[in-house]
């Protein structure tokens, strides 16, 4: 053999061991990662908030985000999810979103029971130039004049309760109540923090709209442990129509304290947070329970099924599942777990994948990109509104304009919307029945 043949021999025994050497070390390295997103999730989970709403918010997001983990994430990017207690405290909720931004390295923020927490995080993790998606907190006082840039929030806001609760008094004073508006006797109460307050503005709006005789407008406190100065008031004052805003456990306070000191009225709007909440007007109320309303995003399980996209009835059913699973003793669906699931679904569908194809990623400035693009009209939400954001340049910048609430009566263990006539599944009962506890007759 010659030397040439045998030195191309040895280049290619060279050459092939080289080969097996670079497969091997190809093979040992670990396997690139998949892009992920992390998200914190802050809901109160213990203290007063979390019975009176909070920790089924925290149910229907949980619903949705395993849904998508399930099913491999969203365009490429892995989902994790790291859930904070806010504990019922405005303090420990900023402290718990700087954690999750600053030592877990979260991409976004996503939540929020309460208007008294949403208010300073919003401002907090806008200076941290981070994403928030607001599932829940409704004040006006999140988002009116404050120009925040990350700050997104689907709901409709505290003002539209209190306008909206107001309409539907005004619209039956005479029918139902036989009186003009201007003779009918509205009082207006509220836990002081900044949902209560902001409703109670929408309220004031809309009784003066209304013409109503405001016989009493005031706020205490929702830790207060005494509320028999304010059931005083109301007896002196004598109220057609009571407008509470509050959370749990001060409702339960406030209706026991009504029962035993003799309170009357025609009828109680209850407005969102713990009137939300069934099972634990239920057990707080008992039968007192029936024919009170509420004003809230509609339930998903009431929504007009013939009006929303098609791919929406099969996710209702979905959630309802989850729910009945999550927590079997439920009579009457809370709107609080379609209303969080609704919420965020909007989140992984519209804005997330958006801004991964359209702007490249999921930093906050993607995000917020993605958020002002969509518009989706009425009936694209498993909740039956649309969504089209206020942009920058407007004082609710960050808004859902296309946003409303509805209202809601408990009657027989069940829910029926009854206003506004587009949306209602029944009339309402006004004024109380006579022989119920709380009416005049």
């Amino acid at each position: 053999m010659s030397l040439r043949m045998r030195g191309a021999r040895t280049g290619q025994r060279l050459m092939g061991c080289l080969v097996a050497v670079l497969a091997v070390l190809y093979l040992a390295l670990p396997a690139a990662a998949e892009p992920k997103i992390k998200i914190g999730v802050i809901f109160d989970l213990t203290g007063p908030l979390a019975g009176g709403g909070s920790e089924l918010h925290h149910l229907g997001v949980k619903i949705m985000i395993d849904r998508f983990i399930k099913q491999g994430g969203v365009e490429g990017y892995q989902i994790e999810a790291i859930y904070a207690d806010a504990q019922s405290k405005p303090d420990v909720a900023i402290n718990e979103a700087v954690r999750l931004i600053e030592q877990e390295k979260v991409d976004m923020v996503l939540g929020f029971f309460s208007s008294a927490q949403c208010v300073p995080v919003a401002a907090r993790v806008e200076q941290l130039k981070k994403f928030m998606w607001i599932t829940t907190c409704i004040s006006s006082a999140v988002l009116e004049n404050r120009n925040l840039k990350y700050v997104f929030r689907p709901q409709p806001s505290g003002a539209q309760f209190g306008e909206l609760s107001m309409d539907f008094i005004a619209q039956n004073a005479k029918e139902k109540f036989g009186k003009d508006p201007k003779d009918l006797r509205v009082a207006i109460i509220h836990e002081d923090g900044a949902y209560g307050v902001d409703v109670a503005r929408g309220n004031e709006s809309g009784a003066k709209k209304a013409g109503f005789n405001v016989v009493l407008k005031e706020g205490y406190s929702a830790t207060a442990p005494d509320l028999s100065a304010l059931i005083t008031k109301l007896k002196r004052a004598r109220p057609d129509v009571i407008f509470h805003t509050g959370y749990n456990p001060d409702i339960t306070l406030f209706h026991r304290q009504a029962r035993e000191n003799g309170l009357k009225f025609s009828a109680l709007i209850g407005q969102g947070a713990g009137y939300g909440v069934y099972a634990k007007l239920k057990e707080g109320l008992g039968k007192d329970v029936n024919y009170l309303f509420d004003v809230d995003p509609i339930s998903i399980w009431n929504t007009n099924k013939q009006v929303l996209n098609p791919k929406l009835p099969p996710l209702i059913d979905m959630v309802g599942e989850e729910y009945q699973k999550a927590k079997p003793e439920t009579t009457i669906r809370s709107a609080h777990v379609g209303m969080a699931a609704s919420n965020t679904y909007v989140f992984f569908t519209e804005v997330l994948p958006r801004a991964i194809k359209k702007y490249g990623g999921i930093d906050a400035d993607a995000l917020r990109k993605a958020a002002l693009d969509v518009d989706l009209p009425e009936g694209g939400t498993m909740l039956g509104f649309g969504v089209k954001f206020a942009g920058e340049d407007t004082p609710v910048a960050g808004q859902n304009l296309r946003a409303f609430p509805v209202i809601t009566q408990y009657i027989d263990d069940n829910s029926y919307v009854v206003w506004p006539k587009s949306q209602a599944q029944r009339e309402a009962v006004l004024p109380l029945p006579a022989g119920t506890t709380y009416s005049p007759k």
